[in-house]
């Protein structure tokens, strides 16, 4: 089978989560860089990259790349890859996104509009023909300006990963599933743990915990624009991959995942959200403040994305609300707590600095995932 090259964008800061994830996969990483992972794989990897990864927002199958400082080099440059290999010519192909980072060509819609010229024009050379109808499957195509290198990739997803289809309603400020399910296994936390959220708005952090505990893939209950690559990817090759998916569900799975929020609406929505994504039975959903914020066991975690003030309005209650954190936290035995928010002072007003910090952006937004560690817990003994 013929094997490519496929980029896979995550969030800046957890490239390592989605390596890991690959790699497990069986597939090989040829390439790391700040918000994308690159791997090889034959065209079963379309299929099963789309709906086992997590944490990744689209695959796309990398089409070449090469330098550019002006159009006329951009033009001939899309011009000399072979698009005749992958779009028939039938296709329907344009250039859905351009993003350029510290190069001399930073027009999107310039960008956009030369290189589906080029496109064109090559693909009239190669089928002999000066008309397109472009009634057929679909090839939206992405490409990246980084530093006068131009990477072209064809998107393989369609909507974005993130979009699992089961959140058909949110709440303000919501944190994206892919963002979610990275941050979740970033920490030890494992099915056999206690999980809550106290503040879980839409129940995404929940919910992902849940896919993760029972290994429910996450593009299970979703299509993709390249099911319709069949000169590509046979359809069998897509039934396999759901067929894969769905042997590896752990259905008979018990686990203790806990979602609060102060607000009724959040706790109506959070639980249509795990009744789409079929975990409702695997997760407790309650209104309740944090100040009621307790568990008699030992060795839960905490995990959570709490408001940090982006209004205005907000800034003067957050000393209060993260002292509060602070306080329920010192009174769980043996927790241990994250948390992603965008308010510097969160350490500060918690009262105890954080075991481990890391920097993640969400989107252009720059947010800190603190990280305080609990014991873990006691080897249980095998009984002889």
């Amino acid at each position: 089978m013929t094997n490519y090259e496929f980029i896979a964008p995550c969030h800046f800061g957890l490239e390592a989560v989605l390596k890991k994830e690959l790699t497990n996969l069986g597939y090989t990483i040829t390439k790391v860089e700040d918000g994308k992972v690159t791997f090889t794989g034959d065209s079963n990897a379309i299929c099963r990259s789309n709906i086992f990864l997590r944490t990744t927002e689209r695959i796309l199958l990398k089409v070449g790349s090469f330098k550019a400082t002006t159009f006329d080099e951009l033009f001939e440059g899309t011009k000399a890859l072979p698009w005749e290999q992958f779009i028939p010519v039938d296709g329907n192909f344009w250039v859905t996104k351009a993003t350029s980072i510290k190069s001399k060509l930073f027009s999107p819609s310039d960008i956009q509009s030369i290189m589906k010229k080029a496109m064109v024009e090559r693909l009239k050379e190669q089928y002999k023909t000066n008309w397109f109808k472009e009634d057929g499957a679909s090839f939206p195509v992405r490409v990246t300006i980084m530093k006068d290198e131009v990477t072209v990739g064809l998107d393989t997803s369609g909507d974005s990963l993130h979009k699992r289809g089961y959140r058909l309603a949110t709440v303000k400020a919501p944190i994206t599933e892919t963002l979610a399910a990275a941050l979740i296994m970033l920490t030890p936390w494992n099915k056999d743990r206690i999980f809550i959220d106290p503040f879980c708005g839409s129940g995404t952090f929940p919910i992902e915990a849940a896919l993760i505990g029972a290994n429910i893939a996450p593009g299970l209950n979703r299509s993709f624009i390249a099911e319709e690559w069949t000169h590509l990817i046979p359809k069998k090759e897509w039934y396999n991959a759901v067929n894969e998916a769905e042997d590896l569900i752990i259905h008979d799975v018990e686990m203790d995942i806990q979602g609060y929020d102060i607000s009724n609406n959040a706790i109506k929505i959070a639980m249509e959200n795990a009744k789409n994504a079929d975990v409702d039975h695997f997760i407790h959903f309650q209104r309740r403040a944090l100040s009621q914020l307790s568990h008699r066991k030992k060795y839960g975690f905490i995990i959570t994305n709490p408001p940090y003030g982006k209004r205005l309005d907000e800034i003067d209650d957050m000393p209060a609300l993260y002292k509060e954190i602070g306080k329920v936290y010192q009174s769980l035995d043996s927790w241990s707590m994250y948390l992603i928010t965008a308010y510097e002072q969160a350490e500060k007003y918690i009262g105890n600095k954080a075991d481990k910090n890391r920097k993640i952006y969400n989107g252009m937004m720059k947010t800190y995932f603190y990280q305080y560690l609990g014991p873990k817990p006691p080897k249980r003994k095998i009984q002889k």
